[in-house]
This record gives C-alpha cells, structure tokens and sequence, in this order.
C-alpha cells in the first residue's frame, strides 16, 4: 500500500500490517461476533488480549520478573503527578531537566513533593546533556527523574546513567515516551519507566508503566485509587476499565516488533540498527547542507525526533507546503521551538526517511 509518509511527533504513524488487521476485525474479533470496542473488558476474550498484549511486551523489552507491567490512562503528561503522588512519599525529589518534557514534570512534582533540579541544560537552550557527574543529588531523595528522550528539542540519553556508580542509592525515574521500543532498555538501571503509547506503540490513550516492585505501595493518601501503582498492580490493570481498544492495538503492535528482523537481529534489536540507520541518513544530510541546520550536540542527538531549521526561515511555508506535495506530512516543529521536525519511529521506514532527504536536497537546489 502506497501511502503518504507521517512525520508526526506523536499521535504518529502505525505501522500499515497493524492497521490493515485492526480493519479486518472491526466488525469481528476471532468469530465473537463483537469488535474489540464492544467486548466487555472482563471478558474472556478481553483478557486473552490483555494477557498476551503483557507478554508480548514483557519479552520484547526484556523486563525482569520483578517489575509489573501497568496498562492506565493520563498519557505522559498525568505521570507527572502519579509518579510523585506513589514515589516521592512528600519528600525530596531530584529532576534533570533536559528540555519542555522535564520541565513539565519540575512544575508538576511540585504539588506533591520538594522537587529540585539537580543539572539543567536550558542555558545551552536544550541542546546539550549535563553529564551525569556534574548532577547534584540529595543523599534523602526518593527518586531522580529523567526524560530520557525530549521529544521537542531531540535530545536524547543514549546510556542511562548508574546512579549507584554515582553515590545514590534512588531509583531512576524514566519518562521514555518517545523511545519506548527502539532501544533495549538497561532495568539494572531503572527503578520506574513510564511512556505514553502514542509514538511507538499504538494509538492515544494508553500510557505504559514498567515499575519495580519494591517500588509499590508507598501512594499518598492524596493519590487516587484509580491511579495507585500498588493498586492497578493488584488488579492486572483492571481495577478500573482500562484502555481497551488502544491496548488491543498496542497488542498488534507488540505481534508486528516481534515478527521485525534486521540480519541475525529481531524484534527491538532489530529495530534499534534501523533507527540508528534512519537517523544516520537524515542527520548526514542535515549536516553537510548548506540550507538546513540541526543545533544539538552530536552526542546526544535523538534516533526518534530530528528538529532542523532552514537558515532562511522565510522558505519555512514552502518548504512545508512542496514537502505536503511530495507526501511528506507533518514537519512543522513544536510551536515552541519552530522549524521542523521529522519524527523517525519505529513505523516509518527507511525508505521515508530517503525520500525527506531527496525532497530537502531538492528543495534546497532550487533556493540557490
């Protein structure tokens, strides 16, 4: 199926084998008679997807039997206050701040808790990472939070630092929204992992939670029941309904990383070498153009979100509107940062990626 090339940052592209069998079974799920949408969520059927929906993506990420696998609702944006409404216990908090998304969470952890930022790039306009020696962490904190991929700037922490290595004994808080599935992920280092599914897992509605259970179990009174780690836990997602159809379809998608292979690799190894390939191809143009400029340090420049900016902004529409033609869609940046952006999840192949490059090479011949 020939279809136009989605750059978006997320609700984003899916991959067209999970919508392609979504369709199929809309009407009919398996010979129910019922579509996902309408099956009671207690259901037998219901709970077979569930069921093999955790599974799935226990095995493809690798997550260790002591940490529980958490379906809610809220998105990212939410977890800002449900991870210091179960964790901070009222307490210290420690945020490294790497661009807007950790911004929010600063603010947001404030309501609950006594946050610090412990290192902060925003002097360098979010286009570096504080090394993790430099973090100023409180020997009492119940937890560091980090954004390990900001999607608006396209920063990204390509090795999760060791916190113990470091002095602390807190766990690492990681927001990988825009990452999730595209990378392996080092649990060793991780106490918490939270996502939205809208980038690299399914549709909107659905937010991931990966947390160790030693972790459970410290809510605040505050923290409603719906959203209490320990609680969900103790009802297999279940205590409220959950996300039904986006679950399904995150199911899918966990099916359709499985079946992905790259040479003797699969699942998400295998995508990991085709995102660092796709990201490769667009930041080797970026770089060697004369028109387009990417400002964040080569270190820590994001596989998933490439912002870049013409260094003549008065071709921005046209160069939005001849990539609209070129079936390229959503390149425009975040409206706090302008520019552009290109999204390169793990549903958008190499071969859109090519064909940007060719577009942006094109575009630039004719401006000069």
């Amino acid at each position: 199926m020939n279809r136009p090339y989605n750059f978006s940052a997320g609700p984003a592209a899916m991959p067209v084998e999970v919508l392609q069998q979504a369709a199929a079974e809309m009407l009919d799920w398996q010979g129910t008679g019922m579509g996902v949408m309408e099956m009671s969520h207690r259901g037998k059927a219901f709970m077979s997807i569930i069921a093999a929906a955790e599974a799935d993506l226990r095995e493809l990420l690798a997550v260790p039997d002591h940490f529980r696998i958490l379906f809610m609702q809220g998105g990212g944006l939410a977890e800002n206050a449900i991870v210091p409404m179960n964790l901070s216990r009222g307490g210290a908090v420690d945020i490294v701040v790497t661009g807007g998304w950790s911004q929010k969470s600063y603010k947001e952890a404030r309501k609950y808790c006594q946050p610090q930022v412990a290192a902060s790039n925003e002097a360098d306009q979010h286009t570096t990472l504080p090394p993790p020696a430099g973090w100023q962490l409180r020997d009492n904190a119940q937890y560091v939070h980090l954004c390990s991929n900001e999607t608006i700037h396209g920063i990204e922490v390509h090795e999760l630092p060791d916190l113990r290595a470091l002095g602390s004994d807190a766990p690492l808080v990681i927001d990988f929204s825009s990452h999730v599935a595209s990378r392996s992920v080092d649990w060793s280092r991780v106490g918490l992992a939270f996502g939205g599914a809208q980038k690299n897992l399914g549709p909107a509605g659905l937010t991931l939670v990966v947390v160790r259970e030693d972790l459970l179990g410290h809510a605040l009174a505050i923290c409603p029941s719906a959203f209490d780690y320990k609680t969900v836990a103790a009802n297999g997602s279940m205590y409220n309904t959950p996300p039904t159809y986006a679950i399904y379809m995150a199911g899918l998608t966990f099916q359709w990383l499985k079946r992905q292979h790259e040479g003797a690799l699969s699942g998400v190894a295998a995508m990991e070498q085709r995102n660092i390939a796709k990201a490769e191809l667009l930041y080797g143009f970026i770089d060697q153009s004369q028109l387009y400029l990417n400002k964040v340090a080569h270190n820590c420049r994001s596989r998933m979100n490439v912002p870049f900016f013409l260094r003549d902004e008065s071709r921005n529409d046209a160069f939005l509107a001849g990539a609209q033609t070129r079936g390229l869609l959503q390149l425009k940046g975040h409206k706090s940062v302008g520019g552009m952006r290109a999204s390169l999840y793990n549903a958008l192949p190499l071969a859109g990626v090519q064909a940007l490059v060719d577009y942006m090479r094109d575009f630039e011949q004719t401006q000069a």
